[in-house]
């Protein structure tokens, strides 16, 4: 019995320019629990196992503009699902996230950060070597969504406030307008 060809591809530090020259291909179903920054927008109490992130990579060259180096792309899809507090009844929510973005790669930082600005794909250095499912959690925490609310709150939400006290009830004069003094002084 013949075992499974090893993958040549390590996506913890993933030589993006032969990636993209074999037209690789990388793919992930990994539990939440590998994804450190992700875990800890579950909020305490929520359980963080059993939920799953997706992701696949394909790497490809594209020809360069008129005779220049060809350049190195990387496509990034990923999936998850995340128990996040609702903000108005504070119970569990699953929160959908999903990112399907494609990425550029120049020779080094400062390359990146001189094109990042000009375009309109995202640039990225090749060295050091990404580390690519610290990319996808990045393109994944973005996804956040700012405020997470069920659509419906399995319970009804208490909305109280304080009772508002009557400046009669109090016994003190009530206040006065000091623009209401201003008019009357001007007439």
């Amino acid at each position: 019995m013949k075992s499974a060809p090893k993958n040549p591809w390590n996506p913890d530090r993933l030589d993006m320019l032969a990636f993209a020259q074999a037209g690789g291909q990388l793919s992930g179903d990994e539990d939440l629990v590998r994804f450190e920054r992700l875990q800890a927008e579950v909020p305490p109490g929520a359980e963080a196992s059993g939920w799953a992130v997706r992701w696949t990579a394909k790497g490809e060259l594209r020809p360069g503009a008129r005779g220049a180096q060809p350049s190195v792309w990387l496509h990034v899809q990923a999936q998850a699902q995340l128990p996040l507090a609702c903000q108005r009844c504070l119970a569990p929510v699953p929160v959908a996230l999903e990112v399907d973005r494609w990425f550029r790669f120049v020779a080094d930082e400062a390359q990146a950060a001189a094109e990042d600005e000009d375009c309109e794909e995202d640039v990225l250095a090749l060295e050091p070597r990404p580390h690519l499912r610290e990319l996808i959690e990045d393109e994944l925490l973005m996804e956040l969504p700012l405020v997470p609310m069920h659509d419906t709150c399995p319970q009804p939400v208490a909305m109280s406030a304080g009772a508002v006290e009557d400046p009669a009830d109090t016994g003190e004069p009530p206040r006065r307008n000091p623009f209401a003094e201003l008019a009357k002084l001007k007439k």
